[in-house]
């Protein structure tokens, strides 16, 4: 391999693992918690308020029918299961079961809404 094909050999590999480096770091954090006792649109609302509040949020989506709150997370911030499940109980409600996705909270609504 001559000199040059090494250094563009280099160059490409460089730029192959910032590329996936990179691809790591953009990845959405959304926060999915299913509430129990959700039962109309000001519960729904109250909630979404809430968690809009919070300096960590990127979008919220509330699903009332499926009683899904997704909250998405601003790039490099994290939000607790417990915080989360803290903020549901002070507005009144329950917090059934908690899990985290890559999806965005635009991508768990149009998944949501197909059903």
């Amino acid at each position: 391999m001559t000199k040059s094909m090494k250094t563009l050999f280099n160059t490409v590999l460089a730029a192959f693992f910032f590329t996936l480096l990179s691809s790591n770091v953009a990845i959405a954090q959304t926060i999915k918690a299913n509430v129990n006792g959700m039962v109309c649109a000001f519960c729904a609302q109250g909630i979404e308020k809430k968690m809009r509040k919070l300096s960590q949020t990127q979008d919220v989506y509330v699903n009332l029918k499926k009683r899904m709150v997704a909250v998405e997370l601003k790039e490099g911030t994290r939000l607790s299961d417990d915080a989360v499940t803290e903020i549901v109980q002070d507005a009144g409600y329950d917090v059934e079961s908690i899990e985290r996705s890559e999806q965005t909270a635009a991508a768990v609504k149009a998944e949501l809404e197909a059903k």
